[in-house]
């Protein structure tokens, strides 16, 4: 079974200040971080969806080996994203799609939705973190023309409330941590 891997990488920083795609993690980008991770964890392709900082984000990513999609659209919501990752990841049998401001996102977790799919056979693996389910997220090729059909302010969560019988879940605490202001990038190098 084929699994590609997509990175929304495309929102702004508006609160950042600056683009968090570029913010350092234990000594790499998130991007970079990110791509490593789906990539370890075995998708083959990995693409990753650019929008706000393309440029800059897009030269982090210049030596290796992956996908660039520009979402010109990027600013209309995460919907819009999920569409153009989904769409260029050619014939793979499923997609496991990240977000790159979770740092504790690995190698590991994205083997274990993987697992998680061909025990269960389930079309959906997610994340369950902060009493909630989400990205990281497996969705098989069966899900592909929903993923597509996302409202532009709608991202893969929706399709998850949507599809709660269809769906396994990989318990994933730290997946609640997410990098969207400057003080969730204090916190999360105060933990070390």
């Amino acid at each position: 079974m084929s699994v590609a891997g997509v990175v929304l990488a495309a929102g702004g920083s508006t609160r950042m200040g600056r683009p968090k795609q570029l913010l350092s993690v234990r000594g790499t980008s998130l991007v970079r971080h990110a791509v490593a991770a789906a990539r370890d964890g075995g998708c083959e392709p990995v693409v990753v969806v650019l929008g706000a900082n393309a440029d800059a984000v897009g030269a982090e990513l210049a030596d290796l080996v992956v996908r660039t999609v520009r979402n010109g659209v990027w600013q209309d919501g995460p919907g819009t994203s999920v569409k153009a990752g989904v769409g260029a990841v050619g014939e793979a049998d499923a997609v496991v799609i990240l977000l790159c401001d979770q740092p504790f996102v690995d190698a590991a977790h994205v083997r274990r939705l993987v697992e998680e799919h061909h025990a269960t056979g389930r079309p959906i693996v997610a994340s369950a973190y902060s009493d909630a389910v989400g990205v990281p997220a497996l969705f098989a090729r069966t899900c592909f023309a929903d993923l597509l059909a996302l409202e532009p302010a709608g991202g893969a969560k929706l399709l998850l409330a949507r599809n709660r019988d269809r769906v396994a879940v990989v318990p994933f605490p730290a997946g609640g941590v997410d990098l969207d202001t400057p003080a969730d990038y204090e916190r999360f190098l105060a933990r070390g």
